[in-house]
């Protein structure tokens, strides 16, 4: 541990002194479900025009293929998720109004790391996605980075959001920006984007781009969740994905390729509404179709196996039918798009695992 975190911890073990909320059962049961079901009922509703538009310089794509992938909804209520170790602290699985998600709830520092096969699964390029609910009164979440040039971590707060590489060399701090640094912040989810190649990393809170890290003085190798967490201000998160490649970068480029698989189009559970983070990878197709206006696409939507097969190939073909219409929102001819939908009928992974269904789930632009 650094200098830096080790003062960083003192001092905020210090303002633990002084509880924000009454530190009982009662107040941790209140906490979780009235403040989170307001915001997660909010999530719920379809996206609206407004919030595309707010979207639409967002340039963040995800990689190509997931390696790893967790929405918490196959880990029963107050258990701890399976697919998940226990480096310090505490932690369980709740959910509110059908949104399921891991909750830190003890530790200074609380520390969780995925499961994976290996212990250096982070190549040179790849995307880590997560949704965060910071719960008033907690503390700001950090993503603690592992590698053979030592540890350095990302803090992710209200006000600002913090870089330090190993023994805090680089240290980038910043503000957040005006329009995320807001009363209505805390208490809310909020989707992070972190999108990296060899040492540069880019974070992203929603729409905007937050932070740019030139240089982290490291080559990560692995992650952590984490940070000062207790029964009265825990860590939430949910929606875990991490993906390898560096997702699409079609800039200025001739398009010859007979198809673009991606991973970056979301949408709601079981619907066919787009979620306005997918304006990165709707982004690029726009700028795909501007550059060659020769170029027409069919637009086919694929699901996971969940579902019975009558159900997930009319969802494809009503998911289908929404990238299109959002693509003619912004611009696009509609003569220049087809689509089609192909519910389970085409795996490209195995759907027994959870990152099998995630790169199932995809819409494909194929040339016409």
């Amino acid at each position: 541990m650094t200098n830096r975190m080790i003062r960083i911890c003192r001092e905020q073990v210090s303002r633990d002194s002084v509880p924000l909320f009454a530190v009982t059962l009662f107040a941790l049961a209140a906490l979780l479900s009235p403040a989170v079901s307001a915001a997660q009922a909010s999530a719920d509703t379809a996206a609206s025009p407004a919030a595309f538009k707010v979207y639409q310089n967002y340039d963040f794509t995800p990689g190509d293929t997931i390696i790893f992938s967790d929405d918490f909804t196959s880990t029963q209520d107050g258990e701890f998720p399976d697919r998940w170790q226990l480096v310090n602290g505490q932690g369980v699985a709740n959910s509110n109004k059908g949104k399921s998600a891991f909750y830190l709830t003890d530790g200074n520092y609380a520390r969780v790391a995925p499961r994976m096969k290996t212990k250096t699964y982070l190549g040179d390029q790849y995307t880590f996605e997560f949704d965060w609910y910071p719960v008033p009164g907690s503390y700001p979440i950090l993503l603690f980075l592992e590698s053979a040039d030592g540890e350095g971590y990302l803090s992710i707060g209200k006000d600002a959001m913090e870089f330090h590489g190993p023994n805090d060399k680089p240290y980038v701090n910043i503000y957040m920006p005006a329009d995320l640094n807001t009363d209505s912040f805390m208490g809310a989810w909020h989707h992070v984007a972190l999108a990296v190649k060899g040492t540069q990393m880019k974070i992203y809170v929603e729409q905007d781009r937050v932070m740019v890290v030139p240089d982290m003085g490291m080559k990560p190798a692995s992650l952590q969740f984490g940070g000062i967490a207790g029964q009265d201000s825990p860590l939430v998160f949910t929606n875990v994905r991490l993906a390898s490649g560096g997702g699409m970068n079609m800039i200025g480029q001739k398009f010859t390729d007979a198809k673009i698989v991606t991973h970056g189009i979301l949408f709601d559970v079981d619907k066919a509404t787009i979620k306005p983070e997918s304006m990165g990878t709707l982004n690029q197709i726009k700028r795909i179709l501007t550059q060659n206006p020769d170029l027409k696409f069919e637009v086919d939507g694929h699901t996971d196996n969940t579902g019975t097969p009558t159900h997930n190939l009319t969802l494809s073909q009503q998911r289908a039918d929404a990238v299109k219409a959002q693509l003619v929102s912004m611009g696009i001819d509609a003569s220049r798009l087809t689509t089609k939908g192909f519910g389970d009928t085409k795996p490209i992974a195995d759907n027994s695992t959870d990152e099998g269904k995630a790169n199932n789930r995809r819409v494909e632009f194929v040339r016409k």
